[in-house]
């Protein structure tokens, strides 16, 4: 298994809930389409007045966190050659344009532990 972590700002003149509206009913539904190789896709919604740390730590600059889970190696590469094709990733540019601040916006693999 591999997963990916993505941390995805919202463009400032959307509230929170147009926010998960569009990424939802749109955004979610043309990656489900155009990347048939995530096998899991969760969006987790920051709730901004739950934190719990430090006094005088900073804010997140996030407005999500998005785990994409592949079955393997392969299907995680095979996701990265589909999404590199210029009208896939011509897609997935302009839909992001309407909802995300795409200059915070930023994926990590992560490993995972479990206990």
């Amino acid at each position: 298994m591999i997963k990916a972590v993505a941390f995805l700002a919202r463009k400032p003149e959307l509230t929170h809930a147009e926010f998960v509206e569009y990424y939802e009913n749109n955004h979610a539904k043309l990656i489900r389409s155009l990347l048939p190789q995530i096998g899991e896709y969760r969006r987790n919604y920051l709730v901004r007045d739950s934190r719990l740390g430090a006094d005088g730590a900073p804010d997140p600059d996030f407005d999500v966190v998005s785990e994409f889970v592949f079955a393997d190696r392969a299907a995680y590469d095979d996701m990265l050659a589909t999404h590199a094709r210029p009208e896939v990733a011509a897609a997935i540019e302009a839909d992001e344009e309407k909802f995300l601040d795409r200059s915070r916006n930023r994926m990590y693999i992560v490993e995972t532990h479990e206990s």
